[in-house]
């Protein structure tokens, strides 16, 4: 891993999010089991038997320094809900992609997802000096579309037939970003969604 993307715990007054390690196998296993997210067919939440397979990948990300992947941490229970990711991280570029993140089922449309967004748009634009940073989710997934929307990133995008998936179907992903000079307000944005 390079010096530029560098492993570090983000805190908020919602969220803690930690780097994810090997020991957070069972809470993973336990947070996505509320919803049985791995059913839903359009993202890549990983079922009890592939959860460590899914780490194995997330840590040689980072070790090959393109993902800070964490966990995200309910600070007012003190339990795992859920995951994310910095990724696709091109330090030449200074660009990087959040993705890999779901929660919980009872976590969702908590201000988890808008808090843990913050931390990681002020540490990739404040700490790792990015232009730029993208997100990206399934054509049909329209929860996470609105959601993205919802933290002022704007669409760049359709990458048609972009991806093949585990049961054969092609999936659509749609693009969006958020740039370094449009921060500032998206951060205002995101407290003011925080406050009310």
């Amino acid at each position: 891993m390079t010096d530029w993307l560098h492993a570090t715990e983000l805190n908020s007054e919602l969220v803690t999010l930690r780097p994810l390690t090997l020991d957070d196998q069972s809470a993973l296993i336990k947070a996505a089991s509320d919803g049985e997210l791995w059913n839903l067919w359009f993202t890549g939440v990983p079922c009890p038997n592939s959860t460590k397979a899914y780490i194995d990948k997330a840590l040689k990300q980072q070790q090959d320094g393109t993902a800070l992947p964490f966990v995200v941490i309910n600070n007012s229970t003190g339990e795992i809900v859920g995951c994310t990711r910095i990724c696709n991280a091109i330090e030449a570029h200074r660009r990087v992609e959040i993705g890999y993140t779901w929660y919980a089922k009872h976590a969702q449309r908590t201000g988890i997802n808008t808090q843990t967004k913050q931390l990681l748009l002020q540490f990739i634009f404040e700490q790792l000096n990015c232009i730029a940073v993208e997100l990206r989710t399934n054509w049909h997934n329209h929860k996470s579309r609105a959601a993205i929307e919802r933290l002022g990133a704007k669409q760049d995008g359709v990458l048609r037939s972009h991806q093949i998936l585990s049961d054969g179907t092609l999936r659509d992903t749609v693009v969006f970003s958020i740039l370094a000079h449009e921060w500032p307000a998206v951060n205002v944005a995101l407290k003011h969604k925080l406050n009310t």
